[in-house]
């Protein structure tokens, strides 16, 4: 006579592969990425946008000009430029300072050479930060 046997379940659990789920997921998302970049900006034909008027019915142009940023080099000898001169962060303060008296809307650019260590011109960025510059950034090419 022969014994039946139960079969016992296999100690391993049933594996899932979330690969093929993770690569239709990542294709929707990459799709609806590339729609609305396409969709900025985008002007209709045929529709006239209303102007800006002032209260005398005169048409308001914004001839407001950007502030420009306040240039502030770093050659590669670590000396601060501004203006086309040399100098120091001692008398850059004031200049600084002034510039944002003047502008308050302004920031600061930073313009350092590529063969310095980035140490030295975050060093600076941070002292710029200090001396009052609330919006600093760093020129690249």
């Amino acid at each position: 006579m022969r014994s039946r046997r139960r079969r016992r379940p296999s100690p391993q659990s049933p594996e899932v592969n979330l690969v093929p789920m993770m690569d239709v997921l990542m294709t929707v998302l990459i799709f609806f990425v590339i729609i609305s970049m396409g969709l900025t900006g985008v002007q209709i034909n045929g529709v006239t946008l209303p102007r800006s008027v002032n209260a005398a019915g005169e048409e308001v142009i914004d001839n407001q000009a950007e502030t420009k940023p306040l240039v502030i080099g770093l050659n590669q000898q670590s000396e601060l430029v501004l203006g086309g001169e040399t100098t120091n962060l001692q008398a850059l303060a004031p200049a600084v300072k002034a510039y944002f008296e003047e502008n308050p809307e302004g920031s600061l650019m930073l313009k350092a050479d590529r063969r310095l260590p980035y140490s030295d011109i975050a060093a600076l960025l941070s002292e710029l930060r200090k001396i009052g510059g609330r919006r600093v950034s760093l020129a690249v090419e």
